[in-house]
């Protein structure tokens, strides 16, 4: 049963409704060169043509869209590495509201871009959670806009599960779904989506080694704080939150690490291969199949490429 979450399957199709007409229905990608090397019928749930590059679009704009006017009124506050930080500039510039978007200082440089495409200028941080967070406070306070947070928070996470029920309508006789782990809200949200509709699915996450906090919090039960933040994948460095480690704890199959130098051959292979571009972040759950190959033969899989706001300045692709 779902009904100990944060949300239920109900929010994640009342999100679907919401949103509809803000996000972009992607496809399901057959592979068939990548199926051939895997071993498996394998499918990538193209995100990366979201708006704004990513699946966060869909979170930020359901947790906007679910504001009473009298919340919309003094505006929304957020902290993000990216990606999230442009889905909630965009909402609030759908519902033509004020957002104060609080970033760390080695952000990627296109996604500093992609905020202040929306007219947003960010306010620049420390690149750790616990500044993120501090920060972010500080401006709720200051101006009385709502916390929408990049991933622990209801309504984001029901935005998220819409990736969940457009891959079991895509692709219905899928059997393994991957998903790239994080602060865990996409994750979160196909979880729950999955199991109330199709328990059978195996759904994995997949986490950087350089960044195996989630990993770390099921072993010890707790949720574990990042131990470095370096990894390419930017998108993957914050902790599980409090809503969506119990969602994981609970449901996940498995949590798959993988190495940095897999992360961008993997983002080469998706590009040559299925000619779509994939961040690092975005790529992990490729990765993952790449790197435990023996837990996909056979079956009809689909990972997640999350998005695809690469900055070619800063990341380098490894050799396929």
């Amino acid at each position: 049963m779902t009904t100990q979450f944060a949300i239920s399957l109900a929010e994640i199709e009342a999100a679907q409704e919401r949103i509809a007409s803000h996000v972009v229905h992607t496809p399901c990608v057959l592979s068939e060169r990548l199926s051939q090397e895997l071993g498996c019928e394998f499918y990538l749930k193209a995100e990366n043509l979201q708006h704004v590059g990513a699946f966060k679009a869909r979170g930020a704009t359901n947790a906007v869209f679910c504001l009473s006017d009298d919340e919309a009124s003094r505006g929304v506050v957020t902290h993000s590495s990216g990606n999230h930080a442009a889905a909630l500039a965009r909402a609030a510039a759908l519902r033509g509201i004020q957002a104060h978007i609080v970033m760390p200082e080695n952000s990627a440089r296109s996604k500093i871009q992609s905020v202040r495409s929306y007219g947003v200028e960010p306010v620049f941080c420390e690149p750790t959670a616990e500044a993120r967070e501090q920060t972010a406070e500080r401006i709720r306070d200051q101006t009385g806009a709502t916390l929408i947070h990049p991933y622990d928070h209801p309504q984001v996470i029901a935005g998220q599960g819409t990736v969940g029920l457009e891959i079991l309508q895509q692709v219905p006789n899928v059997e393994m779904v991957v998903a790239p782990l994080g602060g865990g809200g996409l994750l979160s949200g196909i979880l729950i989506a999955t199991h109330a509709l199709r328990p059978d699915v195996r759904v994995y996450g997949a986490e950087p080694e350089l960044a195996d906090d989630a990993f770390r919090s099921l072993q010890a039960g707790t949720i574990q704080m990042p131990s470095r933040y370096d990894s390419v994948a930017d998108g993957l460095r914050s902790p599980l939150g409090t809503r969506t480690f119990p969602v994981v704890q609970s449901l996940v199959r498995e949590i798959l690490l993988v190495s940095e130098q897999q992360i961008r051959t993997s983002m080469r292979k998706i590009a040559e291969s299925a000619k779509l571009v994939a961040e690092p972040s975005g790529a992990v759950s490729t990765a993952a199949v790449f790197q435990h190959p023996q837990l996909f033969q056979a079956k009809v899989v689909v990972a997640v490429v999350s998005g695809g706001n690469l900055d070619f300045g800063d990341c380098r692709l490894g050799s396929a």
